[in-house]
């Protein structure tokens, strides 16, 4: 779409500083990351490296602790003081290492990210850097997500929000259009979707956009109420009409008068009563219970469902009449598993809702919910990041404070490949995963990387090395 290329900048290349005196050390690290396709400075000194970091953007420094003044540790502290966003790995030799050993700990209470003892395999220090650059990833992934949500806003689109209701995913943008152009007619409207998906907030977000904001909006859960007490709460009943009634009531009918009444799992309607809120929709007018005199009413009808309806008409449940009385104006929510890449957005409504900053939670713990199925969909997210504030007692949100995502033994939930007899490499395996991602999105690049875990720019890059088209 036109708004989401227009919305997005060019992001800067990954920036890495290496500082190591020993030259031929500096040149084999310079080669290896070069070779992985990052953009590497290199220099021989604290001094150079301190004047590079003054005028330049880095993203992430590689720093032998031993070297000419300024050494690792002050460029480090620097660092954490002046360009607090750069990532710091300190190198440190071995026998640093034994005659400090406190050394590697001091680095990283005073801000590294991590640190690696010489001599360094190329494999060790990638697999530090790889993380750094995908912490970098989901930063910039979710810069783009505000910038989008700011464009839009610009441009009075409101496309990427209903209400409360968040959504940047092409299915949930035009949901959103549909549900902006039936909020301003009097159209019956059915919202289909499986539960904890937001219907009953999107009910509310239609009637607060329609003419009829400034009058009642009743809700009433179809399936919770006993059968005997429906028909009293949705028309009230008259003093005496059975046990108990000891006085008139007014049903939900009458009190939401100009208003809207949103009849939410209407799949689970009992058919006497199918057939009476179908007489008070069409001729607008209902007895109470015990009643003689019709009562005319005004009211919009809102209804929600995660049943099959047709199932239900082909089963005898649902009346066939009602259906169509009530389906004028069908919308439909997707669950959250098809919209993965709405996760990060999700997390930092969530949480700037419920008063904390949403950089406090850490690049595992947003790989952790990008990588699972949530089958309670958007109110099992939000119940999971309040569960996981009150683990964390005001500290960051790290993969640890989700536990229900892991199995009894701590690995996450996540599926296995299948593994021939002949054997399967790791490069196999990862790409048959990224195959299986975009067979899955559909083609589509940032949820595959979002079922993943993984930011777009990774994904592109492990496509590139697995010689996967784009």
């Amino acid at each position: 779409m036109v708004h989401e290329e227009q919305a997005q900048q060019e992001e800067p290349a990954f920036r890495i500083l290496l500082a190591e005196d020993e030259a031929t050390f500096r040149e084999d690290i310079e080669a290896a990351l070069r070779r992985r396709g990052y953009d590497v400075v290199a220099v021989a000194s604290g001094a150079e490296a301190l004047a590079r970091l003054e005028a330049e953007t880095f993203h992430l420094l590689v720093t032998d602790v031993k070297m000419p003044p300024p050494d690792g540790i002050e460029l480090l502290r620097w660092v954490k003081r002046e360009r607090p966003l750069v990532e710091v790995l300190v190198l440190t030799g071995q026998r640093e290492l034994l005659e400090d050993p406190k050394s590697a700990r001091e680095a990283i209470r005073d801000g590294a990210f991590d640190y690696l003892s010489k001599p360094v395999s190329a494999f060790d220090l990638m697999v530090k850097v790889e993380r750094v650059r995908e912490r970098w990833d989901l930063i910039a992934e979710k810069e783009r997500l505000r910038r989008w949500a700011s464009y839009l806003s610009r441009e009075d689109l409101e496309e990427g929000r209903f209400e409360s209701l968040i959504g940047t995913s092409k299915p949930v943008r035009e949901l959103f259009t549909l549900a902006r152009r039936a909020a301003a007619t009097e159209a019956a409207i059915l919202i289909r979707g499986e539960s904890g998906t937001g219907k009953s907030v999107l009910a509310a977000a239609i009637h607060n956009h329609s003419k009829r904001s400034h009058a009642p909006f009743l809700k009433v859960n179809s399936g919770a109420i006993p059968e005997n007490l429906l028909e009293s709460e949705l028309f009230g009943h008259e003093q005496g009409a059975f046990t108990g009634a000891v006085r008139r009531k007014q049903g939900l009918f009458e009190v939401a008068e100009g208003g809207t009444l949103f009849l939410d799992e209407i799949g689970d309607l009992p058919m006497a009563m199918q057939v009476k809120l179908l007489s008070a929709i069409e001729e607008k007018q209902f007895l109470r219970v015990g009643g003689t005199r019709p009562i005319r009413c005004d009211v919009r009808i809102l209804a929600a469902t995660h049943r099959d309806l047709e199932q239900g008409i082909r089963e005898g449940t649902f009346r066939e009449d009602l259906y169509y009385r009530i389906n004028v104006f069908p919308l439909t929510i997707p669950p959250l598993r098809d919209r993965p890449e709405e996760i990060p957005l999700l997390v930092e409504h969530f949480l700037k809702g419920k008063g904390m900053d949403p950089e406090r939670v850490r690049p595992e713990a947003l790989r952790l919910l990008a990588g699972y199925r949530f089958p309670g969909n958007v109110r099992e997210l939000e119940n999971l990041i309040e569960r996981a504030m009150i683990l964390a007692d005001g500290r960051e949100l790290g993969a640890e404070h989700f536990p229900s995502l892991h199995r009894p033994d701590g690995t996450q939930m996540v599926a296995t490949p299948e593994i021939p007899d002949d054997g399967l490499s790791m490069d196999e395996v990862e790409k048959r995963y990224i195959l299986a991602a975009l067979a899955k999105a559909e083609g589509n690049k940032s949820r595959a990387a979002a079922l993943l875990g993984l930011s777009r720019r990774t994904l592109y890059s492990r496509m590139e090395r697995h010689g996967i088209a784009p």
